[in-house]
C-alpha cells in the first residue's frame, strides 16, 4: 500500500500561526452578552465547530455561572444559536487579518505532490468564514483539492465525518493511505475515528496560540517548556507523531510510507 492524501486542518495548522483568529472573536461575542471570557477559556475546545466550541463553552460551570447571573438563568441552546449568530460574522470579518501562511506549507503541498498525492482539507470554521480566506490563502499559493467545513454534515469533529468525505472528494482509500494533520484535539480525533495516520502540530497551533514573533521572543526554558506541554496534549490525544510545524512533515512521509510498505496500519 502506498500514500494517497494528506489532509490539512487551517487555523494553526497552514495558516494564522497560533491560531489567534477566533480567540478575540469569542472574548468579543461572548462580551457582547454580558459575559467576561479569557483567552485561556475560549482556547479550550478549539478544533470543534464553532456552535460545538460555543457550546462547550456555555456548560463549563464557572462560565455557566457567569450568564446566569447576566441573563437570570443558564445558558441553553437556544442561547447557543443566539451567541453562534453574531458570532459567525465577526469571525468571518477578521479571519484574513490572520491568514498569513505558516512558513514551510508551500514547500510541504509541493513535496506531497511530487509524492502523487492529493491534499486535502477540513476545518472547524464554517463556509460563511471559509469565504474569505480561501482566496488569500490561494494567493499565497496555497489551493487544496477539497474543503470540508463544520457544518457541510450531520456532525463534524471529532467524528469522522468530514474525512470521510475528504475520502469521497479526493477519491482516495482505504484510511491507511491517508495522513490527517491539525494541531487540536478534536482534529486529531477526526484523524483517529477515520483510521488515518495522525501529525500532531505543536509549535504553530492553538496549544501555544503565539504568533511567529511571540514564540521567537520567548526565552528560551519557556519556549522549550511549552513545546514540551504542547507536545504531551498532542501525544495524549493519540497522535501517532507529533511536529512543530508543518514544515517538519516531509520525513514523517517517508517514515507512513516505509511502514505502509512492511503492510503496517495505523
Amino acid at each position: 500500500m502506498q500514500l494517497k492524501a494528506v489532509v490539512f486542518d487551517w487555523a494553526g495548522t497552514v495558516v494564522d500561526h497560533g491560531s489567534r483568529a477566533p480567540m478575540g472573536a469569542f472574548v468579543d461575542v461572548f462580551g457582547q452578552f454580558g459575559v467576561s471570557l479569557t483567552i485561556a477559556e475560549a482556547r479550550g475546545p478549539m478544533g470543534l465547530p464553532k456552535w460545538d466550541h460555543i457550546k462547550a463553552l456555555t456548560v463549563q460551570p464557572d462560565i455557566a455561572e457567569r450568564w446566569r447571573q447576566a441573563h437570570g438563568a443558564l445558558p441553553t441552546d437556544a442561547d447557543v444559536d443566539r451567541v453562534y449568530e453574531v458570532f459567525v460574522p465577526l469571525n468571518a470579518k477578521v479571519v484574513t487579518n490572520y491568514a498569513d501562511l505558516i512558513p514551510g506549507v508551500t514547500e510541504i503541498v509541493a513535496d506531497a505532490r511530487r509524492r502523487g498525492l492529493k491534499i486535502g482539507s477540513t476545518t472547524g470554521y464554517t463556509r460563511d468564514i471559509m469565504e474569505p480566506l480561501l482566496p488569500v490563502a490561494a494567493a499565497q499559493g496555497y489551493a487544496p483539492d477539497n474543503l470540508v467545513c463544520a457544518g457541510d454534515l450531520a456532525a463534524g469533529r471529532p467524528t469522522p465525518l468530514m474525512m470521510y468525505k475528504c475520502f469521497v472528494d479526493l477519491g482516495v482509500w482505504p484510511a491507511a493511505s491517508v495522513v490527517k494533520v491539525d494541531d487540536t484535539v478534536p482534529g486529531i480525533a477526526e484523524g483517529l475515528a477515520a483510521g488515518t495516520w495522525t501529525v500532531g502540530v505543536a509549535m504553530s497551533g492553538n496549544a501555544l496560540g503565539l504568533s511567529r514573533e511571540e514564540l521567537e521572543a520567548l526565552p528560551a526554558p519557556e519556549r522549550a517548556l511549552r513545546r514540551h506541554h504542547a507536545i504531551r496534549e498532542l501525544t495524549v490525544a493519540g497522535a501517532h507523531y507529533v511536529v512543530d510545524s508543518v514544515a517538519d512533515l516531509p520525513p514523517l512521509l517517508d517514515l507512513i510510507e516505509g511502514r505502509l510498505a512492511r503492510g503496517e496500519a495505523p
